[in-house]
């Protein structure tokens, strides 16, 4: 097993873009860094991910030709292997099938009974620690897959493939992507899967049964603004040592459930500029504090006036503060949902980039921001490991 700890050598940022992914190396200094080649070129790079428990790495790519597959690294992203079984739908969903597929064609006949495609793999998320070879990768159109054997094959979880609410879910303009999930550390029978437009669902039976839990969640965007499922959410996020708090960045707010999402409330409204942004990320060892980069509207996608802000918040959101120290003072930037990390050295280390192409980090757990890298391809994802 890899040294995960503080006393770690060496921190790896892993970028993911829509033309390929770098790897950015580091000392624990993190005062200079050392780039990778273009990896995947011309391949979207959905997601990367380092699994600590036995140093693979994953990477979650799509191509407009050639189509969705992970590949897998054991020498750090030197050299990949494409799995020999990716995410593949194995039939057609019991439930019907979801809106924005092929079946709503005027040929629905004729494909009617063909499974779907997975177009994309958003996430990859490694299983507990006591299950050594299990992943978890969410796709689009929403579905969740695991696999048992270290991703070298994946199979549909056939609770939330079958489940009623499928066919009623939506794409939100990215997609009908299930790009979140979550394991409860202290229940191994408790995950969670965010979907956009779906919303929060949670399994307390290891994924055989799943429920929506969105209450109290707006979506303003539906006849019934607090409806039952239905909900965009944009990225979910817990902390290990204490699960049963969740935070989520919505479309339509910011919000935090303290009871593993039987109940949500918002934390934003009054309190930040706007209810409207993409990623969200929590200090990988204060619990109480949680970063999100919102946007001016779902409209108007881009920096708050042109000022582009990191806001923390150090008591699970109560209270905010905006960050802007070492970032460009007049700035229109996107920061995508899957784009902003942290690593757990002490200060930590916070990561985010842009869909233009700059990538941000911070050395002292947010208060100062520099600039690691500029013309990169659009920025998808972001993710950091300590090795």
């Amino acid at each position: 097993m890899p040294n995960n700890s503080p006393s770690s050598d060496r921190v790896l940022v892993m970028v993911g873009t829509r033309k390929g992914a770098v790897i950015f190396t580091s000392d624990r200094q993190r005062k200079s860094w050392r780039r990778s080649d273009l990896l995947f070129k011309s391949w979207n790079v959905m997601h990367m991910v380092l699994d600590a428990r036995h140093q693979r790495m994953h990477a979650a790519v799509a191509h407009d030709v050639y189509g969705a597959t992970t590949h897998y690294s054991d020498d750090l992203g030197q050299t990949w292997t494409q799995v020999r079984q990716p995410p593949a739908f194995p039939r057609p969903s019991k439930s019907g099938r979801p809106p924005g597929t092929p079946a709503e064609a005027a040929d629905a006949d004729a494909v009617r009974d063909q499974p779907e495609k997975v177009n994309k793999v958003w996430n990859i998320t490694p299983g507990r620690p006591q299950e050594p070879n299990v992943l978890y990768a969410g796709v689009e159109p929403a579905a969740l897959f695991r696999s048992e054997d270290g991703g070298e094959s994946w199979a549909v979880n056939e609770g939330l493939f079958d489940h009623p609410h499928r066919p009623q879910w939506f794409p939100g303009a990215g997609g009908l992507a299930l790009h979140t999930i979550l394991l409860d550390p202290n229940q191994p029978q408790r995950l969670y899967a965010a979907i956009s437009a779906g919303g929060c669902y949670r399994s307390d039976d290891g994924g055989q049964t799943w429920s929506p839990r969105n209450r109290n969640v707006r979506a303003d965007f539906m006849p019934n603004p607090f409806p039952e499922f239905g909900h965009c959410v944009h990225k979910m996020t817990l902390h290990p040592s204490r699960p049963h708090v969740l935070f989520q960045q919505n479309h339509c707010g910011i919000y935090r459930s303290d009871n593993a999402g039987d109940e949500w409330v918002d934390i934003g409204e009054g309190r930040l500029p706007s209810r409207f942004g993409f990623p969200i990320a929590v200090h990988p060892k204060d619990p109480e504090t949680v970063y999100i980069i919102p946007e001016e509207s779902d409209e108007y996608r881009l920096s708050i006036e042109g000022k582009l802000a990191v806001w923390r918040s150090q008591d699970s959101g109560a209270s905010w503060q905006p960050i802007t120290a070492g970032l460009p003072e007049m700035a229109h930037l996107v920061v995508l949902r899957e784009a902003m990390a942290t690593d757990p050295l002490e200060p930590a280390g916070i990561y985010f980039g842009a869909s233009t192409g700059q990538l941000f980090y911070s050395r002292d757990d947010g208060d100062h921001w520099e600039l690691m890298a500029d013309y990169l391809p659009p920025i998808l994802s972001v993710e950091a490991a300590v090795v």
